[in-house]
């Protein structure tokens, strides 16, 4: 497997057309380039992906971006944990496949802060008002965006409110 450097723009583009949790930059260009998948072995086999209910996605995380809440706060981290907590509030159960997002040797979400400590020396959890969840901050912007865009694709919101949200965060 060979090494490439995208920008920022480019990978974050990449990272929204995930389409379940474990999907590989790979199978993404893949299938966004309409070319053969080469067999290989599945890591893990994919999460169910929760559906939002109708009630849920149109008044918490549209009243979000629409009261323009996001837009006054002047700190990404802020963000950040407003768009967490009003996703738990819309689907708590749908949130708990937050705990499937990792990164190469990071793990973002957890129930337990010391699992999170555990996975990397500077990771900051904080936790994610009004949910029993704990996320590392010690990230940059576009880590966070790929972060909220991973947890919304596996809680079955669709690309262009998953684009519109990270593009407030």
């Amino acid at each position: 497997m060979k090494t490439i450097e995208l920008d920022d723009d480019l990978y974050f583009y990449i990272a929204s057309q995930t389409r379940h949790i474990g999907e590989s930059a790979s199978d993404i260009l893949r299938r966004l380039l309409e070319q053969p998948a080469h067999q290989r072995v599945p890591v893990a086999e994919p999460v169910a992906v929760a559906q939002p209910s109708a009630v849920a996605t149109q008044q918490g995380l549209q009243a979000l971006l629409d009261s323009g809440e996001l837009q006054k706060e002047e700190k990404s981290i802020n963000r950040f944990m407003q768009v967490l907590s009003t996703l738990y509030r819309d689907n708590p159960e749908g949130f708990t496949q937050a705990t499937e997002i990792k990164g190469r040797k990071r793990v973002y979400f957890s129930q337990d802060p010391e699992a999170l400590r555990a996975s990397g020396s500077t990771t900051k959890p904080k936790p994610v008002p009004e949910t029993p969840f704990w996320v590392i901050t010690n990230t940059n912007t576009s880590r966070k965006q790929n972060m909220v865009a991973q947890l919304m694709s596996s809680m079955g919101y669709g690309d262009e409110v998953i684009a519109q949200v990270c593009g407030a965060i």
